[in-house]
């Protein structure tokens, strides 16, 4: 790997858009929102939304809880860059974790922060300071440095920052699965031999119906009638207003309620998978590392900042080009490493600057995130960070209806790397075209269309190329399980990984190839070939989606996008009126809903098309100049009667708590200003003018209210005032 010795100084990274919704855009969907901002946010590939005046939700962790410990990772992080594995931490109740967190953080400040008159020990700093110092800890390495993570936390065992939501639009706990769940029984192809297919001319019939199984499936029936009436009478119960505890416990902005959003795909993966439709909670440290990774499946994500101290982000556009331009830098700077484990970007364990991805033209942008912040990133969006000091944070997938093609490159991408998938995005397509009541849109709705006509297209190529080959076609013989396409819940979820392809990963949902040499393998029909070198008459083929099924699907779909095309016409000339479509899109003024869903879809799939073809310019962020004004006063403050320094309780309204407990010291004009002049982007007159129309549709000139509450505290600045002689 080359040596890197620039360190943190003189890193310009631009800050990426701040966004700030009306009260009454914040009740509303969450998805809604985010898909009106989606044009301009997914350019930079992630993006920050401060929530209205008002908002403290009830932090919900039981902190007196000391029995139940979740294990950490330790990071190295004068080797982070290496790619190397994390080690194992030490275990940690949560109150004990934040304890070390806090004093490990506070000692760091003390040794490294000194006032240059005095040489006296400070205990504030600036996020600015901790940038190049994280920076020159990970590339210049003069000191060792080990911080212990505590990521991917389950908020079912240990609680969610966020109360349970009352009308069940959470996923139940009780359906909530690890991400393996494939030891229940035996794979596809062992039954199938066990059922007798000893030989090429007895054909198996896998007994879809025994006793056991139907007793479990008419409960379940059962137990989902009952879900589903009480899930009715939920529908029909007002939307709780902002502010109201109900509201915490019932907006789809509580992540543990984002997954099943109206017009989120998620909302039919009825089990639960932990960091996926279940959030994930992450206890941090200072210097704490999310490494650079995009999300699973290319889904995009959601992450809340409950408590403490700030997370730095970066990020890069979700495009092909500027996705790929990261790979690149990584294979550059970590060649030999690769050679061994090809997919080592996977692992989630390598943080490089940011300033290797400016070098290779690669357009990368930074968030600074508080509490009571969301972050989102967007799908195929390379994302990473770290932490400022012990802080609380949550975070959750989801998926909009846009969403199908990323969804399909990432199967592809796994495919190459033999990787599982999480889900099956065969089995997610199919199931959205069974749903088509919720497509409102005549673009997605289209983009659903072409991705069957894809899938369908292949199936049906490889299964006439097999069976012209010699493989047999037992689907007239054998009694399979029928697909379950109205959603997919644990049951589901069990089968499919049973029958993952022996050679790509990829879950078999249409059909598979086995052999009568093996008990155990299955194959997708594109890798039959390296599944075992028996002759071809041996192998045959499983069949659970027969063409004519397929076909119907497909045909049923552009049908019912042919019925959403009049009204996208007729929206078109109503547009014709509008002052542009990025105020339409952003706004949201003067037209129907289904045409501003259009219009922002078809315009963003355009732009993604073009910045697929040239490296993304970076626009002046939205909303990034009055965040930075909101906190230019603010430092890491851990003086012992800081809100960093006082644990969170189990009610606490923690942003209230915060504000009256943040320590403010006004600095001097600083060169590096995130928004000096130098160092703005290049912006057109038509992107300004979209600039300020993102600006202008949200209360934007709220600020962060804070107080002094050790006036005798001396106002000097801590960079003003630092030796920086022992970092």
């Amino acid at each position: 790997m080359e040596n890197l010795t620039c360190g943190g100084r003189d890193l310009h990274i631009p800050c990426g858009p701040t966004f700030f919704p009306t009260v009454e855009e914040f009740e509303g969907s969450p998805l809604h929102y985010i898909n009106k901002i989606r044009p301009i946010a997914e350019k930079y590939g992630i993006c920050k939304i401060k929530p209205p005046k008002g908002w403290d939700p009830p932090f919900s962790v039981n902190m007196d809880e000391t029995e139940k410990k979740f294990s950490t990772k330790e990071q190295l992080l004068h080797r982070i860059q290496e790619g190397i594995s994390f080690g194992d931490g030490e275990e940690y109740c949560i109150r004990d974790y934040i304890q070390m967190a806090v004093e490990k953080t506070r000692l760091w400040i003390e040794d490294h922060v000194k006032d240059k008159e005095t040489g006296e020990a400070m205990q504030t700093v600036t996020p600015e300071y901790l940038e190049q110092c994280y920076w020159d800890l990970v590339e210049i390495s003069h000191e060792k440095y080990e911080v212990e993570y505590g990521n991917d936390v389950d908020s079912e065992m240990f609680g969610s920052g966020f109360p349970r939501s009352e009308r069940g639009r959470g996923v139940s706990p009780s359906s909530t699965v690890s991400d393996t769940r494939s030891n229940k029984s035996a794979n596809v192809a062992d039954k199938a031999s066990n059922k007798g297919v000893s030989n090429r001319n007895e054909i198996v019939i896998l007994d879809s119906d025994e006793e056991d199984d139907d007793f479990e499936t008419t409960n379940n029936t059962n137990a989902e009638t009952k879900s589903n009436h009480s899930k009715q009478d939920q529908k029909d119960l007002p939307e709780p207003k902002f502010g109201t505890e109900e509201f915490y416990k019932e907006s789809y902005w509580n992540l543990n309620n984002i997954p099943n959003a109206p017009d989120s795909i998620l909302q039919h993966i009825k089990v639960g998978i932990n960091g996926i439709n279940v959030p994930w909670m992450y206890f941090g440290n200072l210097f704490s590392s999310f490494c650079w990774h995009n999300e699973d499946n290319y889904l995009y994500s959601i992450n809340y900042h409950h408590w403490g101290a700030p997370k730095l982000w970066y990020g890069i556009p979700g495009t092909k080009k500027d996705a790929a331009g990261l790979e690149q830098v990584f294979k550059s700077y970590l060649s030999m490493k690769m050679r061994d484990v090809p997919d080592l970007l996977h692992h989630i364990t390598t943080m490089f600057s940011p300033r290797l991805l400016q070098t290779a033209d690669v357009p990368v942008c930074k968030l600074i995130q508080h509490p009571g912040e969301f972050v989102v990133t967007f799908p195929r969006a390379f994302h990473g960070g770290f932490s400022m000091g012990p802080n609380a944070g949550e975070a959750v997938n989801f998926a909009t209806h846009d969403w199908i093609v990323h969804g399909a490159d990432a199967s592809e991408r796994y495919r190459s790397f033999a990787r599982p998938a999480v889900f099956s995005h065969d089995r997610l397509t199919f199931t959205m075209a069974n749903h088509l009541q919720e497509q409102k849109s005549h673009h997605t709705c289209k983009l659903l269309t072409e991705e069957l006509k894809r899938v369908i297209r292949e199936e049906m190529s490889l299964r006439k190329k097999l069976f012209d080959a010699g493989v047999r076609d037992v689907s007239g013989f054998i009694d399979l399980p029928q697909n379950r396409l109205d959603q997919l819940d644990e049951e589901s979820a069990d089968y499919d990984d049973k029958r993952l392809c022996h050679s790509c990963k990829h879950i078999c949902f249409f059909s598979c190839v086995a052999c009568e040499c093996s008990q155990s393998k299955v194959s997708c029909l594109r890798h039959s070939h390296y599944m075992c070198r028996c002759p071809t008459e041996k192998k045959y083929m499983m069949v659970w989606s027969t063409e004519k099924e397929m076909n119907d699907a497909y045909k049923e779909v552009e049908s019912f996008a042919e019925k959403l095309k009049p009204v996208l016409q007729q929206d078109e000339s109503d547009l014709a009126s509008e002052e542009g479509t990025d105020e339409v899109a952003v706004r949201g003024e003067g037209s129907s809903e289904s045409q501003k869903k259009d219009q922002i879809e078809q315009n963003s799939t355009a732009s993604a098309t073009k910045e697929d073809e040239k490296v993304t310019e970076f626009l002046i962020a939205p909303g990034a100049a009055q965040d930075a004004e909101n906190y230019e006063s603010y430092v890491v403050d851990l003086r012992k009667d800081s809100s960093l320094s006082i644990l969170p309780r189990k009610g606490q309204r923690l942003l209230d708590f915060i504000r009256r407990n943040t320590l403010t010291l006004k600095r001097p004009n600083e060169e590096g200003s995130h928004m000096s002049s130098e160092k703005k982007s290049k912006l057109t007159s038509d992107d300004a003018q979209s600039q300020n129309e993102v600006i202008a549709d949200g209360d934007i000139s709220q600020d962060v209210e804070t107080v002094n509450i050790d006036k005798q505290y001396s106002s000097k600045v801590p960079e003003e005032g630092i030796d920086r002689s022992n970092s």
